[in-house]
């Protein structure tokens, strides 16, 4: 086997394993809530949800790839795959374990891991507005998801309710386009950042984008449901009009840092327009252990990916 089908078969497992982690832990972003809402079956959710993960991932991804892969750290072929890989079965376990988890965090985290054992330059300015916005875009989700919400509230008291049941649940839909529309261009673009931006995959960027859909959609048929049960029930009860207000603040949210080039957490974000909308109507409505235990991965998970990145490249 020559040097360049053993990359190729290294990349192919790396993306494999990570697109899969992705799609089993990050459908829950996009269609938790509409079916805790009971609107839209899995099957057909994970249908949209896939292709409009490629969309965005076609359409705006390189801002996010340009970021992860070139800008924060340039590492070698095999620091990379091994990178992802850690970043990979942190994600399946965390989602076995029903606990929503940034892949954004464990890929950087491991990244960065790994360059540290390598002594490869990290630029550090740019590691530390990726931690920034990590904080806050879960704060602006919560902030939006309650302006939405009241909106939604105040659209109510004017129109029927039949029609606006009708209106709730296309927007419902529209909201897992949305997100799985930001996933692609944020979320599976920082999968595909490290790879796409090396000499050896430049010509293979579509071949990329369209095996990492793939194997996200099975990761999200085969493993997805799992963390939907904590998104969409575990934090708080949701109704449709909870539902709507949180995904619109959490892709709205997402989307603004993606036009910053800014690798979010859609994960996290969706948390925090759910937990917007369940401080609206009290907090006694919030699942407090399930936040509690979601905040702790949080911290967590980027320092633990570090750590075992960090093991593993100076053993090797």
């Amino acid at each position: 086997m020559s040097i360049t089908s053993l990359h190729l078969l290294c990349v192919g497992i790396s993306i494999a394993l990570i697109s899969f982690a992705v799609g089993s832990n990050s459908t829950s972003n996009a269609v938790g809530i509409s079916i805790g809402c009971q609107i839209i079956s899995f099957k057909d959710a994970v249908m949209f949800f896939a292709f409009f993960v490629f969309i965005g991932l076609f359409i705006q991804g390189s801002h996010v790839m340009d970021t992860v892969g070139r800008n924060l750290i340039k590492l070698s072929f095999n620091d990379i795959t091994i990178s992802m890989l850690i970043a990979a079965i942190l994600i399946i376990i965390s989602n076995v374990k029903r606990i929503p988890l940034s892949t954004h965090q464990v890929i950087i985290g491991s990244l960065t891991g790994v360059g540290i054992a390598s002594g490869i330059r990290i630029n550090w300015s740019l590691l530390l507005k990726i931690l920034i916005s990590w904080v806050i875009s879960p704060f602006i989700a919560f902030i939006l998801a309650i302006v939405f919400y009241k909106i939604i509230e105040t659209f109510n008291s004017r129109v029927t309710i039949l029609f606006l049941d009708k209106f709730i649940k296309y927007l419902l839909i529209l909201g897992i386009l949305f997100i799985a529309y930001n996933t692609g261009a944020n979320e599976l673009a920082t999968v595909l950042g490290p790879f796409a931006c090396t000499t050896l995959m430049l010509n293979h960027i579509v071949l990329l984008q369209l095996s990492a859909t793939l194997f996200l959609f099975l990761g999200a048929i085969l493993l997805g449901y799992k963390v939907i049960y904590t998104v969409g029930k575990g934090i708080t009860s949701l109704d449709p009009y909870s539902g709507i207000a949180a995904q619109l603040g959490a892709s709205a949210s997402v989307l603004i840092f993606t036009f910053f080039a800014m690798p979010v957490s859609t994960t996290y974000c969706i948390i925090g327009g759910i937990s917007g909308v369940g401080a609206l109507k009290g907090m006694e409505t919030v699942g407090r252990k399930t936040l509690k235990n979601i905040l702790i991965v949080w911290w967590l998970a980027p320092l633990l990916a570090f750590i075992l990145a960090y093991l593993v490249k100076i053993r090797l």
